[in-house]
């Protein structure tokens, strides 16, 4: 049990109850963090520190449960998994928190999630940070099939698809639904066009770990955004850049940048 685990609440978007925490200073800048594929607002934003990092900093510090994920509902139906379906539910929490505009921090999946969510409501994002996705946003982040037939499979012993079992062993250990997550990757693929990247005015920060063979490269994505950067996290992988030293660093000044503006 983690003893510094936030209390959840709930709401209900499309038909569906979602989970969600809200901490640090009620009165502070908002970041809504989005996470990524298999994992939840706690494997992804509070086991690895940034709930912390951020509720320490000041923040007002909000991180939902994606639809299939953690304590939210889990629908069987790909098309329920569209990142522009999911980028409105986490509008909707905005909505339902009465909060006009927040910072919105997204790691793999999440990022995509906030990609779109900032082309669909623009007036609603005062910034971007993306961890765990680079150019692989708009070019494809290689064959992902794989990865739901491992999530289907009797067990571990039967995936020899090398990022598959990764996959599969993330699910096993977060204690996932597997069958809602194989819908997920069947339907939350959807790329951004370049053109569509070069839209997004919000200052944005990608992140992503230099032994990273998933996200492509964070410098290629930032080039095709105009007020973009880079960053690498140095020899950190898919799964252990998320919770970096220096990629939380590099986020708090990037917000610190913001507020001096």
């Amino acid at each position: 049990m983690n003893l510094n685990a936030p209390a959840f609440s709930s709401f209900h978007h499309d038909g569906l109850k979602l989970a969600y925490f809200d901490e640090g200073d009620p009165s502070g800048d908002p970041v809504l963090l989005i996470h990524g594929f298999a994992s939840s607002a706690t494997v992804n934003w509070v086991n690895p520190g940034w709930l912390k990092t951020l509720g320490d900093a000041g923040f007002r510090v909000i991180a939902i449960d994606n639809r299939g994920h953690g304590s939210s509902d889990k629908p069987m139906d790909s098309e329920s998994y569209r990142p522009w379906v999911m980028a409105e539910d986490a509008i909707a929490l905005l909505d339902h928190l009465r909060i006009p505009e927040a910072q919105l921090f997204g790691y793999s999946m999440g990022a995509r999630i906030s990609v779109f969510a900032a082309l669909a409501h623009p007036d609603r994002v005062r910034s971007l940070v993306l961890g765990g996705l680079g150019i692989g946003m708009t070019d494809g982040v290689g064959d992902w099939d794989p990865i739901a037939d491992a999530l289907l499979a009797p067990s571990l012993d039967d995936v020899s698809h090398a990022r598959g079992r990764m996959f599969r062993a993330f699910a096993d250990q977060t204690r996932s639904n597997k069958e809602a997550l194989a819908a997920c990757i069947r339907g939350s693929r959807d790329l951004v066009s370049r053109a569509d990247m070069g839209k997004i005015d919000a200052p944005t920060l990608i992140g992503v770990g230099t032994t990273d063979d998933i996200a492509g490269s964070p410098q290629e994505l930032a080039a095709l955004m105009p007020h973009a950067v880079a960053l690498d996290i140095p020899g950190r992988d898919h799964m252990l850049a998320v919770g970096d030293r220096v990629f939380k660093k590099a986020v708090l000044d990037f917000y610190a940048g913001l507020a001096e503006r």
